[in-house]
């Protein structure tokens, strides 16, 4: 009887949406901590605080130096136009959200203590956290948060978050309704839209109304710790905000220094000199079987995406963009090029740790013969020659190379070309990108807690990345169902429809979605950290010798 109870309680939460998610909880098919994570999406952040996931930690003892390695960020550091890890680690220390989006326990609030949507999930209304102060002593209200998204959705600011919220959130659709709620009528409906005000939307910071665009002058934020010093180049420091409206943060300082070369971060880490870098394979390698260092990991939704021109040949037939997916063993992957820390993709974004995936569509598998087959229905037979044009970034250089070797078991001859990062994105803008333009080319796109901004970005037809050039009004109508879905069952239906439709036609590989990682020092404990780059040290102990 005790077990009926609590479900009971559990529907009297909320209505019919969330009794949905209750059902499937109590039929086995949702884990606890997958409610929680719905709860907290549809807005109920009361009951996932009840469950000890909003925040509450273990006191701790207070004080001390988290010295942080990063790389050099790509320009000044500016929340509306930030796109670099090291600007994203430097700015969380300050900076805060609306909603956090937690690796572990999902959605958690922040500035805003709760929200809730309206029966057609087109307008979204957020109650702020009353008494939060800017560092600066002044009271953050509604006008600052309309403000910061109408900065980030106006084309002429110069927002990073432009292609995110495209087809989302338009300028005048953040609305103040008094000074401590704020209204988002949306460009259409949209059952995930809470994310895209969390920190997966990474430039979406909070800052003060009359923000000028000078932030790196006194990185004036809501976060727990207040600038001390800033040097371009080199490094800034950040002191405990004794005025935050949270939990205080444990360390006295937050120390970070920039970094123009990785191995130099390693070294620095292996001297003693710092206490939290960033992990790439080479440093990890650098650090194994070290007992003074640890990987702590998260898995992410971050994919290296390759993308196959639809409107140019060879990839306008369907039958060659699914041979050469069929080359790909995914597995070997997976263990060899990752050491495992990544899971098996499926050629759709629908990542399995997202809630909304359809698991009963089957796994693509590594097929030659099928391939083979496929393209001598196409009428090549004897294969093809294409070029891979892509970045020289992270482990993206060694997919390609795989990519080229399993593509020659088909007969398909890949030729190479691998680019300098800013060369490959190029200048979108004014049309010369070769990310966007390449016939073949690889991408990688870092996590989001939903796949709808890849849906919508990367595949749509009117899409802001989308390099596969895919105009396909069976994918668009169904993309709609997905956004006005309001219930887990509905929005696995049609993920499902998505996911068949994606692997058909093949746009795009996804063969991997990759962990997220950092490398600590075993002197710290209590590193968090998100698997879009932000750093959240204000939990940090020392471990004592």
């Amino acid at each position: 009887m005790t077990k009926h109870r609590d479900i009971d309680a559990l529907r009297n939460l909320s209505g019919d949406i969330w009794n949905v998610a209750v059902d499937e909880y109590q039929g086995g098919f949702l884990k606890r901590r997958d409610l929680l994570k719905y709860a907290a999406l549809l807005g109920l952040t009361g009951f996932a605080a009840s469950q000890g996931l909003a925040g509450a930690r273990a006191a701790a003892a207070a004080g001390g130096i988290v010295r942080v390695g990063l790389g050099q960020p790509t320009k000044a550091i500016d929340p509306v136009s930030v796109t670099d890890p090291a600007s994203i680690g430097v700015i969380s220390q300050v900076g805060e959200y609306l909603i956090l989006d937690d690796p572990k326990d999902g959605l958690q609030p922040k500035l805003a203590l709760s929200w809730e949507a309206d029966e057609t999930a087109s307008r979204w209304t957020f109650k702020l956290r009353p008494g939060v102060k800017f560092h600066d002593g002044r009271a953050v209200t509604a006008k600052d948060v309309v403000a910061s998204f109408e900065r980030l959705v106006d084309p002429a600011s110069g927002s990073s978050a432009l292609s995110a919220y495209k087809g989302i959130l338009s300028k005048g659709g953040a609305k103040l309704v008094d000074d401590e709620t704020v209204a988002f009528d949306l460009d259409g409906p949209n059952s995930n839209f809470p994310f895209y005000v969390s920190s997966d939307v990474y430039n979406a910071v909070i800052l003060p109304a009359d923000y000028a665009g000078d932030f790196e002058k006194n990185f004036n934020g809501t976060g727990p710790f207040k600038l001390e010093s800033f040097r371009p180049k080199q490094g800034a420091s950040f002191v405990r905000n004794p005025d935050y409206w949270g939990e205080k943060a444990l360390p006295d300082r937050v120390e970070i220094k920039f970094f123009d070369d990785e191995q130099a971060q390693v070294l620095a880490l292996q001297a003693g000199q710092l206490d939290v870098i960033p992990s790439t394979t080479r440093l990890e390698l650098a650090i194994e079987g070290n007992p003074n260092f640890k990987l702590l990991s998260v898995q992410a939704s971050s994919h290296d995406q390759v993308h196959l021109r639809t409107d140019q040949a060879p990839f306008t037939d369907k039958r060659i963009r699914r041979a050469l997916a069929l080359t790909l063993d995914r597995e070997a992957i997976v263990k060899g090029l990752l050491k495992g820390r990544a899971i098996v993709g499926n050629d759709t974004p629908f990542a399995p740790i997202f809630l909304s995936a359809d698991s009963s569509v089957p796994q693509r598998k590594q097929d030659i013969a099928e391939a083979k087959r496929l393209l001598g229905e196409a009428g090549v037979p004897n294969g093809f020659e294409v070029t891979l044009t892509t970045e020289r970034a992270y482990d993206i250089p060694d997919y390609a190379v795989i990519i080229q070797n399993f593509a020659k078991k088909a007969g398909i001859d890949v030729k190479l070309n691998v680019l300098p990062q800013d060369a490959y994105y190029g200048s979108a803008t004014f049309g010369s990108s070769p990310w966007l333009d390449s016939v073949l080319g690889i991408t990688d796109y870092g996590h989001r807690g939903t796949p709808d901004i890849f849906l919508n970005a990367t595949l749509k037809s009117s899409g802001a990345w989308n390099a596969a050039h895919f105009k396909n009004p069976a994918y668009d109508a169904l993309l709609l169902d997905y956004s006005k879905a309001r219930d887990l069952n509905a929005q696995r239906l049609a993920a499902g429809k998505i996911q068949t439709l994606l692997l058909d036609e093949t746009p795009a590989i996804i063969s991997y979605f990759s962990q997220y990682s950092r490398i600590t020092s075993t002197k710290v404990e209590g590193v968090r950290f998100t698997a879009i780059s932000h750093l959240l040290l204000d939990r940090v102990t020392f471990v004592q010798a």
